[in-house]
């Protein structure tokens, strides 16, 4: 049996069945909308094809993160058990939680001297999280140690790159990523932004395209400059969507045909409700391992 246990949050946006069958436990974030809150629970509080319909119809959710009495709650019992923790965060460019869970670190080590809890700050989110999670469980399940599983992922994080755009401008007017004038004239003229996440885990705009068509186009031609190998990318491949199966599908086509030696079928999993009460609805990002990302 191993001697540590790999932990994560609700914003790594991986199906339900992936955390039962990897046995990654992890910790939910929290959103309230229309006066109440709800879990980030992968869709079991509040079913995401409701929250993404709320939300087109003019509810504004509110987010809020792991606290460090949350994080000592998922540690501690494990702490007990004789484990160490290998707790992977949400990126600390986009939220605060890593240093929650620093507070939890610190206070249940000296609580339990003889274990260790430690962090990995994942610099990503969604399923970009999601495959350093993978990454990270399929390194256990091979044997690796704790410490040089700690030490592969630190190597790793900042070659899983985030690439998504987006066809609604309405999320990102209402929490005030761009101006009102913006999002009329975006939507307008349909335009679509391509963004990344930079090595600060921070998403960036960083072009503007006219037409669904052209956007989807261009974020394959990211994987295609950017792959591990190019064509010959044989790594894992994912693609995280919110309310817009049918736009993922279509990128995941492309990229399955122009990619033959892909491991597997893409995953495509759904944007959860924390990730995706700031991008609203209408958003597709693709993930892979790549060079190393831009700043």
């Amino acid at each position: 049996m191993s001697d540590y246990v790999i932990t994560c949050c609700s914003t790594a946006d991986m199906a339900p069945e992936f955390f039962e069958e990897r046995g990654i436990p992890y910790a939910c974030f929290h959103f309230t909308m229309d006066g109440k809150e709800y879990p980030d629970d992968m869709g079991k509080s509040m079913a995401l094809d409701e929250f993404y319909r709320r939300i087109s119809a003019g509810a504004t959710p509110v987010t809020s993160q792991v606290n460090e009495e949350d994080y000592m709650k998922l540690f501690e019992p494990f702490l007990i058990q004789g484990k160490d923790v290998l707790h992977i965060t949400l990126s600390s460019g986009i939220s605060g939680t890593y240093n929650a869970a620093s507070i939890a670190k610190q206070r249940l080590e000296e609580k339990y001297p003889e274990r260790k809890v430690t962090l990995v700050d994942s610099l990503g989110a969604s399923s970009g999280y999601g495959m350093l999670v993978t990454i990270a469980k399929d390194h256990q399940d091979a044997g690796m140690s704790y410490g040089k599983n700690v030490e592969e992922l630190e190597k790793i994080k900042l070659h899983i790159h985030h690439w998504f755009f987006s066809t609604d401008l309405s999320s990102y007017f209402r929490g005030g990523r761009i101006s009102r004038t913006s999002a009329i004239f975006g939507t307008v003229l349909n335009i679509c932004p391509l963004l990344n996440m930079n090595t600060e885990g921070k998403l960036i705009p960083r072009k503007k395209y006219r037409g669904k068509k052209r956007v989807m186009e261009e974020i394959v031609k990211r994987m295609e400059e950017h792959a591990e190998g190019g064509h010959n990318y044989s790594g894992k491949c994912y693609l995280s969507q919110s309310a817009c199966y049918k736009d993922a599908r279509e990128v995941a086509d492309v990229i399955e045909e122009r990619f033959p030696a892909l491991r597997g079928k893409i995953i495509i999993n759904n944007v959860g409700t924390v990730i995706g009460s700031h991008t609203g609805p209408g958003t597709v990002a693709l993930f892979f391992l790549g060079d190393m990302r831009e700043k």
